[in-house]
This record gives structure tokens, sequence and C-alpha cells, in this order.
């Protein structure tokens, strides 16, 4: 780990945390995954490929680093799930209390757990917007409630949950569905309302949980569960876009990312996804 690292190279004035609005935690966890392995090399990726990329949103005519971006890079060491879940918790919900924009990069999705359970005590009414292929609504899994496969579990108990994308699940999961607010692959294929759909199930104040296998593995095949039918890259933009613009959005986490040799497509993906959603959080306030 490089501790004089700053995100995608920023000059280091505007990486420092007092001088930051933006606060990027990387957990490199992959404890609970169980099949592809690989997303402990997702946030080294994801950094490395946004050092390589332009800082300029042509869309939003905005270089959002402006507003300052503070690197916080954890070793994920941990022995058991629930020490990283009580140990994400305690430090988002640190970085919360200090009025920072907070924003995480795993890692398997498991380390939502412990995010969406700071933000929810942060953050009144919260939505949490899940993009995902996976349902991940098992109670618990290889005996452990802190399983990747239980990720949104909790945020469906605690939480207004609303899942977009979902194409793959088990029938354990059907009883802890929300039908009112899951918004299956199929159905948005024939649906060109879906989007306003989904934002109206929202509350106003809202967390999104990216699953980077919600899109479809044409657009980002690095993902350590692929499931064909997903979504494509202006679609997700443009969805975003409409969920910046109409709701509070407090922050949000990406999660899965599983780089390959030879294959900075994936990686330059997420870094691009995660610098799209600062921009369109941040429009408003372009320095």
């Amino acid at each position: 780990m490089n501790n004089n690292r700053t995100y995608a190279g920023i000059p280091s004035e505007k990486a420092t945390l007092d001088k930051s609005q933006i606060v990027l935690i990387t957990i490199p966890y992959d404890a609970t995954s169980t099949w592809g392995k690989g997303a402990d090399k997702g946030p080294e990726a994801f950094l490395d490929a946004s050092e390589n990329m332009e800082l300029y949103d042509i869309e939003t005519k905005t270089e959002v680093y402006r507003q300052g971006v503070f690197l916080s890079q954890l070793s994920a060491d941990y022995e058991t799930p629930d020490e990283m879940v009580t140990d994400v918790h305690y430090i988002v919900k640190n970085f919360i209390h200090k009025n920072k924009f907070v924003t995480i990069f795993g890692g398997e999705h498991s380390i939502s757990i412990g995010t969406i359970r700071a933000f929810n005590e942060c953050f009144d009414n919260l939505t949490v917007l899940q993009i995902d292929a996976h349902a991940d609504l098992r109670a618990e899994y290889d005996g452990s409630p802190y399983n990747h496969a239980c990720a949104m579990h909790e945020a469906n108990e605690t939480t207004n949950l609303v899942q977009v994308g979902i194409r793959s699940m088990d029938e354990s999961e059907r009883k802890y569905i929300n039908a009112e607010n899951v918004f299956f692959a199929h159905q948005m294929v024939e649906d060109e309302y879906w989007a306003d759909k989904a934002l109206e199930c929202m509350t106003e104040n809202v967390f999104i949980t990216f699953d980077l296998d919600g899109f479809d593995p044409s657009v980002l095949p690095a993902t350590g569960t692929p499931e064909p039918g997903g979504l494509h890259w202006y679609e997700t933009l443009a969805f975003l876009k409409k969920v910046f613009e109409t709701k509070n959005v407090v922050g949000f986490d990406i999660v899965e990312l599983c780089p390959g040799e030879n294959d900075n497509v994936s990686s330059f993906a997420a870094a691009k996804l995660y610098y799209k959603m600062l921009s369109y959080k941040f429009q408003d306030k372009w320095i």
C-alpha cells in the first residue's frame, strides 16, 4: 500500500482530508465469494485505471476532483466476516460524521453490510438503491449472515431497498422480495418507464450500492459472477443521472470488480463509472 498515493494522481493539495469534500475508502476484501475470486484485487486495478483517466467530464463540463478527494486505503486483513463488517461500519460512520461525501470501492459485496448500516444510522428514511444481477437476500450463507450472498438482507429489513437489474436469485430468497420495489431485468426490457417507476419507489435520501455485475458482461466482464442480460452503459448513466438530479444521494459504493490479466476494459469502465457518479453529484457545485 502506497500511503502517499492520491486518487487518480490528483495534486496532493486536493487530496488532504481537511480540504476534501469527498472521501474514497478502498476495501480489498474477498473472503466469502463462492465462485470467481479476485475482488480483493479490484481496488488496486480501479486506482491504476483512475490514474490514466481524463479528469474533465464532457457531459457535465466539470472536473469534479477539484472538490477534493481523500483516499483511505484499508488493508482488509480480517480474521472473520463479522470483524470486517464491524470495522467498515465504524470507519464509514466516522467519515460521515466529518461531513464528507463518503464513497467506497470494494472488494466483494459483503462490505456493503457495514457501510449501509452506517449510512442508515446517519440519514433518516434511507433508500438503498441496489444495481445488481443478484438479489443477495439470503439470511445467511455458508453459516454466516455476512456472506456476499447476504449483502442486502439487512438493508431489506431496515431500509427502503429498491433493486434494479436483478436476474439471478435462489428460490429461498423469494420470501424476502418486496415485489413492488424490484425491477427484474427481463421486465425492464419490456418497460420503457422502468426508471421513472424506480424513482417513484425511492425516498429523498438515497444510498447507491452498485455491484458491477449489474452491467451486461459485454460492458464489464470482469466480475466474480457475471450474468447475461444486464444493463448497458448509457442506459445506466441516464438512470443514475436522474437519481442524482431528483434525490439526495448521500453516498455510494461500487463492488465486485475482479480484474483479470490483460483486461483493462473492466477496470477502466469501473473507474469511469465512479468518476461519472461523482460528476453527477457535484455538477451544480462546479468551481
